[in-house]
């Protein structure tokens, strides 16, 4: 392992620099806490940098991802820091003493698109991502399309949304969902309060791709005008509306309800 307790240190100040970008396109993401690295380790290669706090070691889950780490990493990329130089690269107010530094997955989108997923036109919010990341992977779905203009699907907030959620699923960012419309070998389906039918009253498919929108303007105009599916979420009139992490969590649990009816 290699100590550094140094803001002067040339790793520190790269690492700090990365903290600010971490999970924008091209950067690599940044993972905080015991759960998310035992996560990235029981599913993905070993990180490129994991970095402990040294006062904290002896803890026993801190003991055991720095025996995992030090099996497969090279020494130099085992780090320590002092409380005070992990603090500055750490999003929340108390830390768990331990941080990953990975190369977040970039994969292909196939040509055809046959198989339960969700799209996400231009979430913005992290939590809400990271929310619908969840239910995802608690409803069985494997895969996500994100659109330009969501949050970073690896940025700190919405990994913390997700709670390991991210290693359960494929998700593909930056894409163009209205080009995918023709590659799509299941319905599209859209939340809309514009000719649609009751959620609850509504036969779904075993299969679709469902489509979630921005948290003000909802789904675009052209992906809901290539639905094949429209369902409203019918509520008490004292909202306007859902917000959209909502919103996905009700229909695809209900989607899961209705497959599991039969």
């Amino acid at each position: 392992m290699k100590h550094v307790a140094s803001r002067e240190n040339p790793q520190f100040k790269q690492l700090h620099r990365l903290a600010q970008h971490a999970g924008r396109r091209h950067e690599r993401a940044i993972l905080e806490g015991v759960h998310l690295c035992q996560a990235w380790l029981a599913c993905a290669e070993a990180p490129a940098l994991a970095v402990f706090d040294t006062e904290r070691l002896d803890r026993p889950e801190l003991a055991a991802l720095l025996a995992a780490v030090t099996d497969v990493l090279p020494a130099h990329q085992v780090l320590t820091l002092t409380p005070q130089l992990l603090h500055y690269l750490e999003t929340v107010e108390t830390g768990q003493g331990v941080l990953f530094v990975v190369d977040p997955p970039s994969p292909e989108l196939p040509e055809r698109l046959a198989e339960p997923m969700v799209w996400l036109d231009r979430v913005q919010d992290p939590g809400n991502v990271g929310t619908i990341l969840r239910s995802c992977a608690a409803v069985g779905i494997r895969r996500v399309v994100m659109s330009a203009g969501c949050a970073a699907a690896w940025s700190p907030k919405v990994l913390r949304g997700g709670q390991g959620a991210h290693f359960a699923l494929t998700v593909h960012e930056q894409v163009d969902l209205a080009a995918c419309v023709d590659r799509l070998d299941v319905p599209l389906a859209v939340t809309t309060l514009e000719d649609a039918q009751d959620l609850y009253a509504t036969a779904l498919p075993r299969a679709c791709a469902w489509v979630f929108g921005h948290e003000g303007q909802g789904v675009a105009v052209d992906l809901q005008r290539a639905a094949t599916l429209r369902v409203r979420i019918d509520h008490a009139p004292a909202v306007e509306s859902l917000n959209v992490g909502i919103a996905a969590a009700l229909c695809l649990f209900e989607q899961r309800r209705q497959i599991g009816a039969h």
